[in-house]
């Protein structure tokens, strides 16, 4: 298994360890596990562009490790009131739309990449997590919402853009 396929396995792994200090208050330690998780996402595809690793294992895992990450730390963000469900339920919304897209591609032997706004939604996510865990001062909540907004504009218009581009899949 190539250093990029490793990176991308660490940052599922990290998720139980994220969940458990999450979930027991240790707001610094999750911190730090999500945003090293998170940094993961970077430099495993820095990596695999570079040195000509991209395997068939990554291109899978690696926004499935993703999504695993964030969207756990939204569940728990739900479950304490910071993040709102129906924001969730939107997000979710989005990722079954393109996951079923994309196997129903699959099965066609056709490939569908990741789109910018797919990728800027995910940064967007992946920095808003951070703020929210952290909370505190107010000024950083308040971030963290404008950040936590701005990924659920972009969910929505990638998940527009994806099956517009895409709306072929519908016929097959």
């Amino acid at each position: 298994m190539n250093l990029p396929n490793k990176l991308t396995i660490s940052r599922v792994v990290a998720v139980p360890v994220f969940v458990f200090l999450y979930m027991k208050g240790f707001n610094t330690a999750a911190f730090v596990i999500f945003c090293l998780a998170s940094l993961t996402d970077m430099l495993d595809g820095k990596i695999a562009r570079k040195y000509d690793l991209i395997t068939n294992f990554g291109k899978i895992m690696d926004p499935l490790a993703d999504k695993i990450l964030v969207y756990s730390a939204f569940c728990l963000m739900v479950e304490n009131g910071i993040v709102p469900s129906w924001m969730l339920i939107v997000i979710l919304c989005r990722e079954f739309v393109v996951a079923g897209m994309r196997t129903v591609a699959a099965s066609e032997g056709i490939v569908i990449a990741a789109g910018m706004s797919g990728k800027i939604k995910t940064v967007l996510q992946m920095i808003a997590v951070p703020l929210l865990i952290l909370g505190k001062p107010d000024i950083v909540m308040t971030l963290g919402q404008v950040f936590l907004w701005a990924a659920l504009i972009m969910t929505v218009v990638s998940g527009v853009e994806y099956v517009y581009k895409n709306r072929q899949v519908f016929s097959m």
